[in-house]
């Protein structure tokens, strides 16, 4: 007979390609997850994983089974989800995935809003990489996914939610400070600290520069930095001026540790998506989150705006 906890671990061991990850994944002993494995293996007389030092890699027999598996997990959860809707319990677990900054500040707001609704429903938020976001929506390791860009693909369905502003950040004895402007050719002279290369906010920013006839090697870049907390500091501590989401600003703005500067003729904003694998089966309480935020993109906003009107009076 199946067992479905190891068939979990199965699944989440062949999406770590690592035990030890694993265990951490799923709150379980290392050896634990090893004799799940084990167990699955000599029940049915064949190897998942081809074992190798400390790595492991998917065998062809493991490989084969592993799209069944993931069916087999999301056909559980609909089933339990089916019997506990029959008696007017909304719950469940939603997973997350989101690939910018500014999702990470608005998810919360989203998933707090609601479980206000649903205080049953539980939810994870994963921040990726955009690509690996897309790979397990179509992987169906995600129910939804926060993208600031669409990826073409027949079998995914976007929805716009927030528009999002990209703003340029100094140090607050920066000489633009005071005046809170400059021009676009002022940016070549000075040093620039940017997010890595398939950042949203750097497209963004290249677009708009681009737009003035600036062009990447034209800046002087002296630091690339993977998340805006990092770049916040960096400015802060005057290394250098930054492009980066106004979400993500909004606490350092409120203190005086950053000022906001406008750079004539530019204003960047970006659409950020909520993203769905358009085939992949909903659980009741995935498909009233999908609903919730589709139908209430402009509730978002105000309950963004509003919390950082918050954070601003309360410093």
């Amino acid at each position: 007979m199946i067992n479905l906890t190891e068939i979990k671990v199965f699944v989440t061991a062949a999406e770590e390609m690592n035990f030890s990850r694993t265990a951490q994944r799923l709150s379980l002993s290392q050896s634990a997850i090893s004799q799940n494995i084990r167990s699955l293996e000599q029940e049915y007389n064949v190897e998942l994983f081809i074992r190798k030092g400390r790595s492991v890699f998917l065998s062809e027999t493991g490989q084969a089974i592993l799209p069944m598996a993931r069916e087999l997990l999301n056909t559980s959860n609909l089933f339990e989800d089916t019997l506990r809707n029959i008696h007017g319990e909304i719950c469940g677990l939603i997973n997350i995935g989101c690939s910018t900054t500014s999702g990470k500040y608005i998810l919360p707001n989203m998933v707090a809003t609601f479980r206000n609704l649903y205080p049953q429903v539980r939810a994870n938020i994963n921040v990726l990489s955009r690509r690996s976001v897309i790979d397990r929506l179509l992987e169906e390791k995600f129910c939804v996914g926060v993208l600031s860009k669409k990826i073409e693909h027949s079998q995914l369905e976007y929805h716009p939610f927030y528009e999002d502003r990209v703003i340029l950040i100094v140090p607050p004895d920066h000489p633009w400070g005071e005046y809170g402007k400059a021009m676009p050719s002022d940016l070549i002279d000075q040093p620039l600290i940017l997010r890595e290369e398939a950042a949203g906010t750097r497209e963004v920013m290249r677009e708009g520069l681009q737009a003035h006839g600036i062009t990447p090697d034209m800046l002087n870049i002296v630091m690339e930095v993977g998340n805006a907390e990092a770049i916040q500091i960096a400015v802060e501590e005057g290394i250098g001026i930054a492009f980066i989401s106004e979400l993500a600003a909004a606490r350092a703005l409120s203190l005086g540790r950053i000022k906001k500067v406008d750079i004539e003729g530019i204003s960047l904003e970006r659409t950020l998506y909520m993203a769905r694998h358009i085939p992949a089966s909903f659980t009741r309480a995935q498909a009233l989150f999908w609903d919730f935020v589709k139908d209430k993109p402009e509730k978002f906003s105000q309950v963004i705006m509003g919390n950082l009107i918050n954070i601003s009076v309360m410093s």
